[in-house]
């Protein structure tokens, strides 16, 4: 009996706290502040940044189904919002030149370390598992980008 009334108290709360839903509205920003914009890198490495980056890293979030389910939902904005605080890709143009080349080599670094995208993220999102040679064509393109077109 006492099972059973835990159960229904634990189906209670998870209807209730369906109430509390996560904020998924878009600032306004400038699309030449974009860094796909600012950098223009070939298209196959374009594709990488926007399956493997853009998803927490810039306002161009795809929120699956699940995110629409709490505290899952809770969890992921937690993440995105955390993306988007370390690099902001929506936004690389407004950052100072220093805090470019900065964020490129932060990028750099983590792709060669294997810890972006993260693993977390790869499980549901096959096409951000990038290959050692995706990854190292971005690496080599950033690293060049990074030393020749921050502005």
């Amino acid at each position: 009996m006492k099972i059973r009334r835990w159960l229904l108290a634990l189906a209670g709360l998870f209807v209730l706290i369906q109430i509390f839903r996560i904020d998924k509205a878009v600032p306004a920003v400038d699309p030449a502040q974009d860094f796909i914009a600012i950098a223009a890198p070939p298209p196959e490495l374009q594709q990488v940044l926007k399956s493997a980056c853009y998803d927490c890293h810039s306002y161009e979030t795809r929120y699956p189904w699940y995110a629409e389910v709490a505290p899952v939902s809770w969890w992921l904005k937690h993440h995105v919002n955390e993306g988007r605080e370390h690099l902001n890709f929506s936004t690389f143009g407004a950052l100072s030149d220093r805090d470019q080349l900065h964020a490129l080599e932060e990028s750099v670094e983590m792709v060669e370390e294997g810890e972006m995208p993260l693993g977390s993220y790869t499980w549901t999102h096959a096409d951000a598992r990038l290959s050692e040679a995706q990854k190292a064509q971005l690496v080599a393109w950033l690293k060049g980008f990074g030393a020749v077109g921050a502005k």
